[in-house]
C-alpha cells in the first residue's frame, strides 16, 4: 500500500495524513492496486501534494474554490517530461482524480468546499475496427490461443487484464446452452458477459491441451517457458505483442491494442441497437457518463438505423 512521505523541504501535514487515509478507504473498497498505485496515489504523491506544499497549503481549510481553480489553472501551463504541456486529458486525470479524493473529504468531515474545475477536452475521432478487420487478425493469428485471444476480446469487450485473469471457473453454461463469463471486478462489482455458444466450446475445446506443468489457474499461458521451465500465465504485454504480430500479418495498418477491440465491440454493439443500459453492464462500466462521453462518434446515420431496426421489428 503506497504511503505518502514528507518532503523533505516540511513535516508532515494534516493534508498529508487525509490523502494517507483516503488510499486506505481505496484499498478497503477492493479497489485493485495497480489502479490505487498509477491513478490515485501517483496523483496525489506527484502532483497535488507538492503542489499544495509550493504554495503553503497544509490544511484542508485552505483548498477554497479560488486555491483550486488556481490548481487546474497551473497543470495546464505545466510541461512534461518532455518538455511539452501536459495534455488537457492528462490535466482532466488529475483533477478528476483530486475531486475523487476531496469528495471523500466532504463526506468524512464537511471538509473542502472548494471544487476543481474539469478542463474541456477535445472530441477525439476514435477509431474501431470494422467486423471484417476483425476476421482477418483472427485468421492472421498463428494459433488457437491467439485466436481465442482476438475473438474474446472482439466479441466481448472485456478488458485486457480480466481476460488475463481468467480461470476455467470463470466460464458459466447454463442448462439452456447458454454461455457467460463471470468477470470479477473491483470490489462488489462483478458481472456476467454473454459470449456465444461456439466461442465458449472452444474455450473448453482449448482448455484440454493446458500444459501440466503450468503454474497457476489461468487460462491463457504465456507462449513459452520461463526461467524456471514452467509455463507462467500470460501478462498484458504479452496480449499487446500478440495483437501487434496478428495486425502486421493482416495487413492492418493501424496500431492494434487491447483497447481498440474493447472501443470496437461497443461501438459495433450500439450500431446494432443494444442498449446504452445493457452495453454499461457488459463492460462492466459505474455510470453510463463513459459511454455518452467515448461513444459520442457515432452518428445520424447509426441512429437512423437503429431506429428502422426497432421498428421493423415491431411490424
Amino acid at each position: 500500500m503506497p504511503r505518502i512521505a514528507a518532503t523533505p523541504t516540511r513535516p508532515p501535514t494534516s493534508l498529508d495524513a487525509l490523502a494517507n487515509d483516503y488510499l486506505e478507504s481505496c484499498r478497503e473498497r477492493g479497489l485493485a492496486p495497480t489502479t490505487i498505485r498509477t491513478a490515485y496515489a501517483y496523483t496525489l504523491v506527484n502532483v497535488f501534494l507538492p503542489w499544495c506544499a509550493r504554495h503553503d497549503v497544509a490544511v484542508i481549510e485552505q483548498l477554497t474554490q479560488k486555491v483550486l481553480d488556481q490548481f487546474t489553472a497551473d497543470l495546464l501551463e505545466t510541461p512534461s517530461k518532455r518538455g511539452k504541456q501536459l495534455s488537457p486529458h492528462t490535466v482532466h486525470h488529475y483533477v478528476r482524480v483530486v475531486r475523487q479524493f476531496l469528495k471523500w473529504c466532504r463526506v468524512e468531515d464537511g471538509t473542502a468546499a472548494g471544487k476543481p474545475q474539469l478542463p474541456e477536452l477535445p472530441q477525439r475521432a476514435l477509431e474501431v475496427l470494422s467486423r471484417d478487420d476483425i476476421d482477418r487478425l483472427e485468421l492472421a493469428a498463428p494459433t488457437e490461443r491467439d485466436k481465442l485471444i482476438i475473438r474474446l476480446l472482439a466479441d466481448t469487450g472485456i478488458r485486457v487484464g480480466e481476460l488475463c485473469s481468467l480461470e476455467p471457473t470463470n466460464i458459466i453454461t447454463g442448462p439452456d446452452q447458454r454461455a457467460f463469463l463471470k468477470i470479477l471486478g473491483e470490489g462488489p462489482r462483478n458481472r456476467l458477459v454473454p459470449i456465444a455458444p461456439k466461442l465458449a466450446q472452444r474455450l473448453e475445446s482449448y482448455q484440454r491441451f493446458r500444459p501440466t506443468d503450468a503454474r497457476g489457474n489461468n487460462i491463457f499461458l504465456a507462449a513459452r517457458r520461463d526461467a524456471s521451465g514452467a509455463y507462467a500465465s500470460l501478462t498484458t504485454s504479452g496480449v499487446l505483442q500478440l495483437l501487434r504480430g496478428a495486425a502486421d500479418r493482416a495487413g492492418l495498418t493501424r496500431r492494434v491494442h487491447p483497447h481498440l477491440l474493447r472501443h470496437s465491440f461497443a461501438t459495433h454493439a450500439l450500431r446494432r441497437g443494444m442498449s446504452t443500459i445493457q452495453l454499461q453492464t457488459i463492460l462492466g462500466h459505474s455510470s453510463l457518463t463513459m459511454i455518452a462521453q467515448v461513444y459520442s462518434h457515432l452518428t445520424v446515420d447509426d441512429a437512423y438505423d437503429a431506429m428502422m431496426t426497432l421498428l421493423r421489428a415491431e411490424d
